[in-house]
């Protein structure tokens, strides 16, 4: 009876659970090239099994935002989101140049749609992130995310944007410590790398280690600076079967939830660990696989679910649909039920993925003394490390139920909001922001036409006191206007007075001096043609009347001949003039 009644209460808590599935149609349309490996079309597949098991009715089925260019900088660098965004497989290799940067190698080609691809997948998990901590799901499951590879200015073993990095930050803005798990046969060097000094974020990664991509995640490699000791790493060998991983797994994971404390956990569950992959290594199957999501889960922590690797695509569906039916806390039929897929799953149509006889070089000596060291290392670590306290920015969740469709809604509770405002307040005058204050200020900084009419009678007023022979009229004691002439408006100069003034020029001449005598006495007897001439030393210039003279020495300088038939001329081309 007791037990009967515990496993009730075990059934109700898993199905309390709140949990959020994020897919959008178009994941599934898109391909690296006809022979890569990697293929999109697994998540449609998976997607196609969850519906016709009927768990869509047991979650909350949502279609991501799609990430944005600004959002995936906030990880990865601007000129490779850049580049991601306009490159084409025709222009490709020009971009990379030669394949030296941003896609290196044949791993990562450039296909059509990839930058569309890339904000689907980053998407799928910043959305879940900001789900889990809102407090709307308990668990978040997006397939089409897991790319551990990206790294933050190329990309790698067929990831280009991390979105579990992104995924990562997110939960970081409102938990102090963010745990990720990583199940995949490759190890997470690119999540490992971005959170390698921190103490924020601990990486926990079971791998193939040795001759294996990316050749990264010895057991010695632990983090740096303040993150010490933050990264874990279980280096396995070829072959390890299901027993062997829970007996590693559980231990490891269990000392760092006591030890650590973390307030939100990702599992990267990537189904290339699974036997019979294409490009795997190890032996497990869809029920060892998916012991690791049931064991994470028991700790009641926020968690997100996340894709991976995967390369044989029938045995990616059927483990996916498996460990979806996990978290709702569903055991799901053996027996495949009727989908757009049916071939592929033949000839036994059942969700299984078994293992195989293969090899498993994983000795218990050897993986006894790997845990011993795991767990040695944690031991002498701080537990559970504080992050400051800080004022949480802007939440980009706000924004999402700006939608035309509740445009009315909003602007009603805009309109109450405005006046119960305004209702604090007794007089227009006592409220900062009434629409009297507003009007005249916009009537301060902006020409209106009432502003423009008045600045128009102003000017008129100003004009009229003006006669038309420019006096100003004063007013005398009986408000007429009378003409003062002493007082004249001043005449508007438009240019400069130039070098040569004809009128200073033929104005009278300055009073000479004792130095000026000898010159007017020399000059007075030189004319010719009866005509006359006078010259203004002063001033340094000669003016000619008559047919022409010879020429005019002034004081300390030399004048050239010049002839003119009855005009006048000044002479222009002075070298020295006479200095006054």
């Amino acid at each position: 009876m007791a037990a009967t009644s515990s496993t009730e209460s075990d059934n109700s808590r898993k199905s309390s659970k709140k949990v959020a599935y994020y897919y959008d149609e178009d994941i599934g349309s898109y391909a690296y090239n006809l022979v890569h490996p990697m293929k999109p079309h697994r998540i449609k597949m998976a997607h196609n099994l969850i519906l016709n098991y009927g768990l869509d009715k047991k979650m909350d089925v949502l279609r991501p935002a799609r990430a944005s260019a600004h959002e995936m900088t906030k990880f990865h660098t601007d000129e490779y989101i850049d580049f991601l965004a306009r490159v084409t497989p025709e222009i490709a290799d020009q971009m990379t140049g030669h394949g030296t940067r941003f896609l290196i190698g044949d791993d990562c080609p450039s296909f059509e749609g990839l930058f569309e691809f890339c904000s689907i997948s980053a998407g799928g998990s910043t959305c879940a992130a900001r789900r889990l901590t809102t407090g709307k799901a308990d668990i978040c499951v997006n397939w089409a995310g897991g790319l551990h590879h990206a790294k933050k200015r190329e990309a790698s073993g067929f990831c280009y944007v991390n979105d579990i990095v992104l995924a990562i930050l997110e939960l970081l803005r409102y938990h102090a410590r963010v745990l990720y798990i990583d199940i995949d046969i490759h190890h997470g060097d690119g999540v490992e790398e971005a959170f390698y000094t921190t103490d924020r974020v601990m990486t926990c990664s079971f791998h193939k280690f040795g001759d294996y991509f990316p050749g990264t995640g010895d057991i010695g490699d632990r983090g740096k600076g303040a993150g010490k000791g933050y990264a874990v790493n279980y280096p396995l060998k070829d072959g390890i079967d299901d027993e062997s991983y829970k007996g590693i797994f559980e231990p490891t994971i269990q000392a760092i939830m006591d030890w650590y404390r973390p307030g939100a956990v990702i599992l990267q569950c990537g189904a290339d660990s699974l036997a019979e992959d294409k490009l795997g290594a190890f032996n497990l199957s869809m029920r060892g696989h998916a012991a690791c999501v049931r064991f994470v889960k028991s700790f009641n922590i926020p968690m997100m679910v996340l894709g991976g690797g995967g390369y044989t695509i029938r045995n990616v569906a059927r483990t996916w649909a498996y460990e979806t039916g996990v978290c709702v806390g569903e055991d799901l039929s053996e027996q495949l039920p009727f989908n757009d897929y049916m071939e592929y799953f033949g000839p036994e149509f059942k969700l299984d993925v078994p293992n195989n006889n293969m090899d498993n070089q994983n000795s218990p000596e050897y993986l006894h003394k790997t845990t011993a060291a795991v767990l040695e290392s944690l031991r002498n670590m701080p537990f559970a490390p504080s992050a400051q306290m800080q004022h949480v920015p802007y939440d980009a969740e706000d924004d999402e139920g700006d939608s035309d469709s509740d445009l009315d809604v909003r602007i009603s509770e805009r309109v109450r909001q405005t006046r119960a405002y305004e209702d604090q307040y007794p007089s227009d005058d006592e409220n900062p922001e009434s629409l009297e204050r507003r009007k005249r200020r916009l009537q301060k900084s902006y020409i209106t036409s009432s502003a423009a009419a008045r600045k128009a009678a102003r000017r008129q007023a100003n004009s009229s006191r003006f006669d038309p022979d420019g006096t100003i009229a004063a007013m005398d004691e009986s408000g007429e206007c009378e003409p003062t002439p002493s007082s004249t408006r001043p005449k508007r100069t438009f240019f400069r007075i130039p070098r040569l003034d004809l009128a200073r020029l033929t104005g009278p001449p300055p009073k000479p001096d004792l130095m000026l005598d000898g010159l007017e006495h020399v000059l007075g007897g030189h004319h010719a043609n009866g005509a006359g001439l006078h010259a203004s030393a002063a001033a340094g210039v000669g003016l000619v009347n008559g047919n022409g003279i010879n020429g005019i020495s002034g004081l300390n300088g030399h004048a050239h001949s010049h002839a003119h038939v009855n005009g006048v001329s000044a002479t222009e081309e002075w070298r020295r003039g006479v200095r006054s």
